[in-house]
């Protein structure tokens, strides 16, 4: 859906100009020549961005932009003024306005001012309606559960959310991270301002730089305008750097400046933009030990470390999946227009001695999975549950007998974690980016998890297939199935 911009300004010729212009960008357009009719037009045709002259007939530009403000305050405005005033522009900018442009002006101008307004109004739109959805999900009683970790986790956000320290975040992949992240924000006196989320891992530096701190037009070959960075689009809200450990040291250094002065410097230019933003990083590392063997700058480690929440993992908090199970089987019902289901007996006891090495993100998917499957059913049995699932119930688990020797608990775990990974290795042919796909984890994760448990990176013997892709890397088997598959 094409974005609509309102333009009021007296003079036809910049109307046309503006218009055409805007509307050669794919933007909807429509010119008013005064502010008379300023809310009703936008209350019938609706707005994205209003571009306002200063100087109008009968209603002055100025008193437009107010009332405008009181009936749409998330509306932006570009005001346009004939007159080069410091004053002027920072009492429009006090009033509401986005931005302002003086006449004469050029359309590179205007057009770098409308997309960073647009861009802007985006991402407010997309946090208000996310905060809108996600409400009750992100209140204090959205982390399920009830156990003396869950409890501690609850107790750090309610306290954290209050002040602006820096946050950091630890655990395994599915723990939550970017949920308690979240929850963070929206319980805060940020909740109203945009929550921007950046993966800081698997992308590279050059775009994860632009991505972060975006650039200036003529930066790099292809950067034909400016690009606002992610940094910046956070301004007044929070900035949640997830994997954070996956930072290049160039990187790094970078995001101790944003720590320390508050300030970015898009790529291309020599003028520093100041930023107010609350950073909230994320880790799955031991960051200590990183800065140990100097993978891992300790001044930035120190500026992160200032109040750190740790995320336990799901086989260490087993007593809430039923209180888990209980908020996703409700979510999902929701979302798919059904009656919630209850799990059986039968399935429950399964869900619940399930080692679950992909933490809540593994158990969400799996609910939701079941509330699919069981459509028109009341009640979720052990068939609606994965394979791997029913294949835990079946397999006998060692007692711990008192007075004998005992059991290993981390051996025990490590072998099922094996065997989903292997499943997982060989439903994807062995290649590894649809492991990963299937397993909801990060292809570098499973490669991780491959070396800890001692499986080899290539099929050598495991699993089932052809045996002349027995060894084959990723391409040849990739190139394989194509050549299946076109046949």
């Amino acid at each position: 859906m094409k974005e609509k911009i309102l333009i009021i300004d007296d003079d036809t010729g910049v109307r046309q100009v503006l218009s055409d212009s805007l509307a050669g960008l794919g933007y909807e357009a429509r010119a008013l020549e005064s502010g008379d009719r300023v809310l009703g037009t936008i209350h019938e045709g609706g707005c994205d961005l209003l571009v306002l002259d200063m100087v109008l007939p009968r209603t002055d530009g100025m008193e437009v932009l107010q009332e405008v403000h009181r009936h749409h305050p998330d509306l932006p405005v570009i005001m346009i003024t004939g007159y080069a005033s410091v004053e002027t522009a920072i009492k429009a900018m006090k009033m509401g306005a986005f931005d302002y442009v003086v006449k004469p002006f050029r359309m590179e101008e205007v057009e770098l001012v409308v997309a960073k307004a647009l861009e802007r109004s985006r991402l407010k739109r997309e946090n208000l309606l996310l905060k809108r959805q996600i409400e009750s999900q992100y209140g204090m009683g959205s982390l399920a559960g009830s156990s003396p970790a869950v409890k501690r986790v609850l107790s750090m956000v309610e306290q954290v959310a209050a002040t602006r320290s820096t946050v950091l975040i630890s655990g395994a992949v599915g723990t939550g991270k970017e949920l308690v992240a979240r929850t963070i924000h929206f319980n805060s006196d940020r909740k109203d301002q945009p929550f921007v989320s950046v993966a800081c891992g698997g992308i590279p530096e050059g775009l994860l730089e632009d991505d972060l701190f975006g650039h200036v037009s003529g930066a790099f070959q292809d950067a034909k305008a400016d690009r606002q960075g992610r940094i910046e689009m956070a301004t007044g809200g929070t900035l949640f750097l997830d994997d954070v450990e996956s930072l290049s040291p160039g990187l790094q250094a970078k995001i101790l400046r944003v720590l320390v002065d508050r300030e970015v410097f898009p790529l291309g230019s020599s003028d520093k933009v100041m930023v107010d933003v609350r950073v909230i990083a994320a880790t799955r590392s031991d960051l200590k030990s990183l800065v140990a063997e100097g993978r891992f700058r300790e001044d930035l480690y120190y500026r992160l470390n200032v109040i750190v929440i740790h995320l336990p993992e799901l086989r260490e908090r087993a007593e809430d999946i039923p209180a888990l199970i209980q908020h996703f089987v409700h979510k999902y019902s929701r979302e798919m227009g059904t009656q919630p289901a209850h799990f059986s007996a039968e399935s429950l006891k399964a869900m619940s001695e399930f080692p679950w090495p992909g933490n809540v993100r593994q158990l969400e998917n799996v609910v939701e999975r079941a509330v699919a499957l069981s459509r028109g059913r009341d009640e979720i049995t052990l068939e609606d549950l994965p394979r791997e699932i029913q294949e835990a119930v079946a397999t006998p688990m060692p007692l711990v007998r008192v007075g004998g020797e005992g059991v290993s608990l981390d051996a025990i775990m490590a072998e099922y974690e094996e065997k989903m990974l292997l499943q997982a290795l060989d439903n994807a042919g062995w290649v590894k980016t649809r492991a990963a796909e299937l397993l909801k984890i990060k292809r570098t994760t499973l490669i991780e998890k491959m070396k800890r448990l001692g499986i080899p990176l290539k099929r050598n013997g495991h699993g089932r297939g052809p045996s002349d892709l027995r060894g084959a890397d990723e391409s040849e088997v990739l190139a394989v199935s194509e050549k299946a598959r076109i046949a």
